[in-house]
């Protein structure tokens, strides 16, 4: 991975870290991520408040904690295939690939979800290479570390420009779509053939308020 600042860490788990019990839809527990000690990752444990509150005092220091509900994960059954890539799937693959230069759109991604309200943005933490945004997607229990990367206000229009492009051509980089879309052998017609084309002002970018 390019950094080592970004993860994607999976949906609430359906039991207790420390006691096994299975929780209830809509039961309050305690969400806790502790560093990895096999990867530069962290390793979620979900506990019902009960638990929590039995730890001890030498019990292992989480990085990062909070409270929530717990509810059923939908079904996947019930996604539809067809459909065009949702916000939060872009930043999780986004988040996985971890690439350096999708950074700033990871991280406008995550604010324009949290006020959707699909995500709430649960901590954050400061590190020598900045501030850490934990956030949890309201629905699915998934977790993304985000790091802000303080973006120059003359630039955010232009990396929420590149998030909305994005999501139009369902997830690919602007430019990208229109290379890969075209079908294997096929050649493009000259300008004698096609006639005149007209091309879109590229001054002119949509609105594109996260």
């Amino acid at each position: 991975m390019a950094l080592q600042e970004s993860w994607h860490i999976r949906s609430r788990g359906r039991t207790c870290a420390a006691t096994e019990t299975p929780f209830t839809d809509g039961e309050a527990i305690v969400t806790a991520l502790y560093p990895d000690p096999e990867s530069s990752g962290y390793l979620r444990r979900d506990y019902t408040l009960d638990a929590w509150k039995a730890r001890g005092e030498d019990a292992e220091k989480p990085f990062s904690h909070w409270h929530g509900k717990f509810t059923v994960p939908p079904d996947p059954s019930e996604d539809d295939p067809v459909k065009k890539l949702a916000p939060e799937e872009l930043l999780a693959r986004l988040v996985e690939e971890d690439e350096e230069h999708t950074e700033n759109t990871r991280y406008i991604l995550a604010v324009m979800l949290e006020r959707r309200r699909v995500l709430r943005e649960t901590d954050q933490q400061r590190t020598p290479d900045g501030i850490l945004r934990v956030y949890e997607n309201r629905k699915t229990g998934d977790v993304f570390i985000v790091r802000d990367p303080n973006i120059p206000l003359d630039e955010v229009e232009a990396v929420q420009t590149e998030v909305l492009l994005m999501l139009e051509n369902n997830g690919k980089p602007p430019g990208l779509a229109t290379e890969t879309d075209q079908e294997p052998g096929s050649e493009s017609q000259t300008d004698s053939e096609s006639g005149p084309q007209s091309e879109s002002d590229p001054s002119d970018p949509p609105n594109a308020t996260p």
